[in-house]
């Protein structure tokens, strides 16, 4: 979903490795691992499905526990509570919700070493990924909290004597469905906005990654949102269909894939419910010969790389120049060698673990097909063994492949893995129709130092997030959403408010009234 910020700076903390080891291993034995990981009515509780899913960590491919799977009576109760806790928390001032929301920011601040290192069990991302994370989950709460007191409706005078004004209100019980590689961001960047309007919350993470949030109900409650109003419910996949189709939920939040989001949207039409969906992408990356080429590598590796390549917006069709691909390719080559695959945990790691087996050998198939189809694997696109043989986990070396043409599987769809696809183009005009020549629509990003140009290209890209000389940039307060298949509605800015509201119209009368009857 959302990758690297880099003007979050935080301090690197180095550790031994057998003090990394003490530290990981009370992890694993810690409460937000062991107790019960539904979050109903400010509770930890089991799921009551009668059937378990594994939590395997992506470091270690090691099961840490099973999961109690949700059923239908669960998602009925958390429903039930937060329509009870709706008709409390919608009556709150708008001021009284951002002081909560602010209260959790600064409560999430305090416990970021705490939940970056949770994060890094869920998903085996590198430790400063998930640091940044965190930070930038407080900063999107505080940001909501701000906005809250500010959700008003407007005035108009009609004539004289009359007068019309709207009221903006919350739409009700929010639906939540999160993706696996950003889970703490994803319970965030729904929750906040939908909070801060006044909805109530049931939110699904991914049964991947279900540890970070509950761990955000715990600190909403203690931040002092009343109970009730924002709870988790863990289960598989097929329990989002529950919440989609549920009659007492209003809207329905979900980011995954194209096919899910598709059939997710089917079923909110039948209930005719609100909808956001942030789905797939498959970007392009467009570097011009007079772009400064040293930061054109840096965005382009942080276009593909961050999360191990798991990342929604990422600009994984790099469109370079032709005159100067092969300096280009150079230079990347050069710098991605110095990645250094390990230790999630460890400050030094930059390339993680994929988050399991099946997803890893996806990737790696995506190679394997790209290769028959004329590709060349100019690096990496490998597992990488660890010596440490407690890290187990699926750990793939980033992959550049070039001699790509457009009619490629891997240039086609979206891998979701480390694995960029070079091209090269000669004109402006031919670059552009390639670039649109997608189903997807949810970024772009051009390198240029002509600023006429990154004008033009920027207004004809079909896609909702556009990047000038840098790329995966989210700072908050910046809407993030896709044009075409990659999804409808926005989230992590102002207009997000929009689309967790309804607007309620009054006319009133103040002469007498006139009737031909």
């Amino acid at each position: 979903m959302k990758a690297f910020q880099p003007h979050f700076l935080l301090p690197v903390r180095c550790f031994s490795l057998s003090a990394v080891t003490k530290f990981k291993n009370k992890l694993i034995h810690s409460p937000q691992v062991t107790l019960p990981l539904n979050f109903i009515h400010g509770l930890r509780v089991d799921g009551g499905g009668g059937n378990t899913f594994p939590l395997t960590a992506p470091a270690t491919g090691k099961t840490l526990r099973e999961v109690s799977n949700s059923n239908k009576k669960d998602i009925d109760d958390a429903v039930k509570v937060a329509r009870h806790s709706f008709k409390v928390w919608s009556r709150w001032s708008g001021f009284e919700r951002g002081q909560v929301l602010r209260k959790a920011a600064i409560i999430m601040k305090n416990r970021l070493e705490e939940l970056a290192y949770t994060e890094v069990l869920d998903t085996g991302k590198p430790i400063w990924e998930a640091r940044l994370d965190v930070l930038g989950c407080a900063q999107t709460i505080d940001y909501f909290g701000g906005l809250a007191p500010t959700i008003t409706g407007d005035f108009q005078r009609v004539s004289d004597e009359s007068f019309a004004y709207t009221i903006r209100e919350p739409l009700g019980v929010v639906g939540a469905i999160g993706a696996w590689n950003y889970p703490l961001q994803m319970a965030s960047w729904k929750s906040a906005p939908a909070l801060a309007c006044g909805n109530t919350v049931v939110f699904k993470p991914s049964q991947l990654t279900p540890l970070t949030a509950v761990m955000l109900g715990e600190i909403y409650q203690e931040a002092g949102l009343p109970d009730g109003c924002y709870n988790v419910v863990q289960a598989k996949a097929e329990t989002g269909q529950l919440l989609s189709s549920h009659p007492d939920i209003n809207k329905i939040s979900f980011t995954g894939s194209v096919a899910t989001g598709s059939k997710i949207m089917a079923m909110c039409a039948e209930g005719v419910k609100h909808v956001t969906l942030e789905l797939g992408g498959k970007s392009p990356l467009i570097i011009f010969a007079d772009a400064h080429l040293d930061n054109a590598v840096k965005g382009a590796m942080l276009a593909n790389f961050s999360n191990q390549g798991q990342v929604c917006s990422n600009g994984t069709r790099v469109f370079i120049e032709e005159c100067i691909a092969e300096e280009f390719l150079t230079k990347l080559i050069s710098r991605v060698k110095k990645m250094k695959i390990g230790d999630p945990n460890c400050d030094g790691t930059t390339v993680g673990a994929t988050i399991n087996e099946n997803h890893a050998k996806k990737v790696l198939a995506y190679i394997d097909i790209a290769r028959k189809e004329g590709a060349t694997v100019a690096y990496g696109g490998e597992r990488v063994e660890m010596e440490d043989p407690n890290l187990a986990g699926y750990y793939l070396r980033p992959c550049i492949l070039t001699n790509c043409k457009d009619e490629m599987t891997v240039v086609k769809e979206e891998i979701f893995g480390a694995v960029m696809s070079v091209l090269t183009f000669r004109s402006e005009e031919e670059v552009l129709k390639r670039a649109n020549n997608t189903e997807f629509g949810l970024a772009g990003g051009v390198f240029t130092r002509d600023l006429q140009r990154a004008h033009r290209v920027v207004s004809n890209i079909e896609a909702g997030s556009i990047y000038v000389n840098n790329y995966n940039i989210y700072p908050v307060g910046i809407p993030f959403g896709g044009y075409k298949k990659s999804g409808i509605g926005r989230e992590n800015g102002a207009d997000t408010l929009k689309y967790y509201t309804q607007i309620k119209s009054v006319y009133v009368e103040g002469g007498d009234v006139e009737c031909p009857y």
